[in-house]
């Protein structure tokens, strides 16, 4: 009976929770100078649960636009562009805005491109959804962000949360170093071989073995704990490097959408990298935190806690398998 009402409250919060876990993710407005006045705009910005954010980029008032807007799709993504005349020092001294910004979760990556090579580039957030061009910039601001971008994403990445969760209940204390190593070895590589288009595969069926992983993970638990040996819990290492590939393919959605600056492409992947890590070792440093905590509760309750953990995270990845497989 409590484990079927742990079952109902974990199914109950997984229903609560967006379907598409990982779907927080940048947006990109690009402004390109391809002549004296004229720019080329490009605005990308993710769909989340198969609806449009309710964003409208607000450009400097003096800017017109010069050419109608196409619209596209692009899997969980719509891309618009359109060209704009705009005077010599509209792009230098004016304001760039996102309307809507503030009733979202979304950071929108702001870049301008010059006709003389240079590049300025700002992540606008919904408290800061404002940039006064004619200020200077602060030198973070460029390629830092994705720093920034890469923890969030981690961060705010329900399902990668989970798995890792799942890891860590899954293997003794002294092992969770080493689990935690393989899988961000793992999902680096596939990172970094997405970003730079040695590796290709479409967004669905990566979000569905995403949350098929999480299944997978919480069944191993769940073994584990009515004495079953299973490879997870022999070689835990192994099953977290080979799930790490397809978990690195959905990082690899954020820097899609915004894409690396010109030049500085393996800095930028590799101070998103740190982002995903810096957000990832905050989450299980919580997570130790509070299996100390339990600890000195006692056996019965902190036994109790991980079961209930266990079985919600198996529920609310259930759900997001049926609910990708639908989509």
């Amino acid at each position: 009976m409590l484990l079927v009402l742990v079952s109902i409250i974990a199914i109950f919060f997984a229903l609560s929770m967006p379907a598409q876990a990982h779907e927080v993710r940048p947006a990109l407005l690009e402004i390109s100078e391809t002549a004296p006045g004229q720019f080329d705009v490009l605005w990308k910005q993710p769909v989340t649960d198969g609806k449009r954010l309710r964003l409208t980029p607000i450009l400097p008032d003096s800017c017109t636009i010069a050419d109608e807007r196409t619209n596209r799709f692009a899997g969980n993504t719509i891309i618009e562009r359109w060209t704009m005349t705009c005077p010599p020092s509209a792009i230098d001294t004016g304001r760039i805005a996102i309307e809507g910004l503030e009733r979202s979760l979304t950071d929108v990556f702001v870049r301008i491109k010059r006709l003389d090579g240079e590049q300025r580039s700002q992540v606008l957030r919904p408290d800061a959804r404002v940039w006064q061009l004619a200020q200077q910039d602060s030198g973070l601001s460029s390629i830092f962000s994705y720093l920034v971008i890469g923890a969030e994403h981690m961060l705010l990445g329900f399902d990668h949360l989970l798995f890792v969760l799942g890891l860590a209940l899954l293997v003794a204390r002294r092992q969770i170093i080493a689990v935690i190593t393989s899988f961000t070895i793992a999902h680096s590589i596939t990172l970094a071989l997405t970003v730079f288009d040695v590796l290709s595969l479409r967004a669905a069926p990566v979000e569905l073995l995403i949350a098929a992983s999480i299944v997978l993970l919480a069944v191993e638990n769940i073994l584990k704990r009515r004495g079953h040996e299973t490879l997870a819990s022999r070689r835990p290492w192994l099953i977290a490097f080979v799930i790490g590939l397809v978990h690195g393919l959905g990082f690899a959605g954020a820097l899609s959408d915004i894409g690396l600056p010109t030049g500085e492409e393996a800095q930028a992947l590799l101070l998103f990298n740190i982002g995903l890590e810096l957000g990832q070792i905050a989450f299980v440093a919580l997570v130790l935190l509070l299996f100390a905590l339990l600890t000195k509760l006692g056996a019965k309750i902190h036994d109790g806690a991980q079961m209930v953990a266990i079985y919600g995270i198996g529920a609310m990845g259930c759900f997001w398998c049926f609910d990708r497989l639908i989509g």
